[in-house]
């Protein structure tokens, strides 16, 4: 048995070196695409003032959840300024954008195919299981196998390492619906495609909400571990900080870490307790102006 050795690690480069040989025009293209993506938005929230930026988020957190979540993030943001990590930290905000999109584009719909075949689902599950158990660092190995070093190997493997949670409540939410509720619809005479649209995906709303919102964490996490291929942000200055046993820059970019996350998590838990968004965020604006006019009336 000792002599007995199964060269995985050597059949995954040869495929590996297969790959580079002759579908070296995919990955260009993907290079050029999530290069332009990052660059793009990154150059937006870096140009803006850190003011519109803080002014904007705290319009956001006062709308979805409270005058306490405004105040919060203008504060915790004005925090992250002092200590001089702003554009770390909206290269890193950038960063997870952009790779939680990706995931949550990719997700919504392979969640959607494993509800809705047996067979899908039972080929996807064991992928899903490999995806997630797989230590966070070997996915850097084939994205600077493919990409190189920077930013788009860091995005490629944030969004592989996040993809996981969005298919799997994506499929619990839509087989959690009703299945009478299902039935209702069908007997009506709506198509799957109409049952899918009109019934479950409003129903698995809330349970897709909790999936995405585990996608964001995970992107950060991953977005920091970026840092290692050389991905511009927090991940960055967490790598030279540990490198150079900096402490300073250390708990300072750690900080800037955990405020983005506690804002996202925040923004995306209060979206996934909407039962229905848009016409929920209307409401919340004619509510207030009602009683702004109510109170002007009174006076």
């Amino acid at each position: 048995m000792e002599n007995i050795r199964i060269p995985v690690g050597i059949w995954v480069d040869t495929a590996f070196d297969w790959l580079k040989d002759n579908v070296a025009w995919f990955f260009d293209f993907i290079t050029f695409l999530f290069t332009f993506l990052i660059d793009s938005l990154t150059n937006v929230l870096v140009d803006l003032h850190p003011l519109v930026i803080m002014i904007l988020l705290a319009l956001i957190g006062w709308v979805l959840r409270s005058w306490q979540m405004a105040l919060g993030t203008l504060i915790t943001l004005f925090f992250i300024v002092t200590m001089d990590q702003w554009v770390p930290s909206m290269q890193t905000l950038a960063l997870v954008i952009i790779a939680a999109v990706i995931a949550v584009i990719i997700a919504i719909p392979v969640g959607i195919l494993a509800a809705r075949n047996d067979t899908a689902s039972a080929v996807i599950r064991p992928v899903l299981d490999f995806m997630q158990t797989m230590p966070a660092f070997v996915y850097l190995i084939p994205a600077v196998t493919f990409f190189s070093i920077g930013v788009v190997p860091g995005l490629v493997s944030t969004v592989i390492f996040a993809l996981p949670p969005g298919v799997r409540f994506t499929e619990l939410g839509i087989r959690g619906v009703d299945s009478e509720t299902v039935e209702a619809g069908q007997s009506f005479g709506a198509t799957p495609g109409q049952i899918l649209r009109g019934v479950q995906l409003p129903l698995a709303t809330p349970t897709i909400m909790a999936g995405i919102n585990q996608v964001i964490m995970l992107a950060l996490a991953m977005a920091v571990i970026a840092g290692f291929v050389g991905a511009d942000g927090l991940g960055k200055n967490v790598v030279e900080a540990v490198a150079s046993q900096n402490l300073p820059l250390g708990v300072e970019s750690g900080l800037g870490v955990v405020i983005i996350a506690v804002y996202l998590d925040r923004v995306t838990a209060a979206l996934g307790t909407a039962k229905d968004f848009p016409n929920s965020l209307i409401a919340t604006f004619r509510n207030r102006s009602a009683k702004k006019k109510a109170t002007a009336a009174q006076a």
